[in-house]
């Protein structure tokens, strides 16, 4: 693939369009991982993401990260080291 968008904005689409998600949060956390493994200076290789969907109904946590995982494999294998991953279902969300 050679999608020119930066990672964090290839991670939004993708999850946007894998996961239909009724709120996503991404955060870029490279900067903390300064070096540490898989860390690098022009940064984009530690997310966190907080994902809400429906997608998640009746999937354990580790279902969950797989599809997370899956939507993002690309991202994973060409830079992305670590991803921190909240994933809800909006009942969860809201009583949260």
């Amino acid at each position: 693939m050679n999608d020119v968008a930066p990672y964090q904005e290839r991670i939004r689409r993708k999850l946007t369009e894998a996961l239909q998600p009724i709120y996503l949060e991404i955060k870029d956390d490279s900067k903390r991982h300064a070096g540490h493994a898989g860390h690098r200076p022009e940064g984009e290789t530690h997310f966190r993401v907080t994902v809400v969907s429906t997608k998640f109904e009746g999937l354990g946590l580790v279902a969950r990260h797989r599809l997370v995982y899956g939507a993002l494999s690309e991202e994973i294998y060409e830079r992305v080291h670590s991803l921190n991953m909240v994933t809800l279902t909006p009942q969860e969300y809201n009583y949260r």
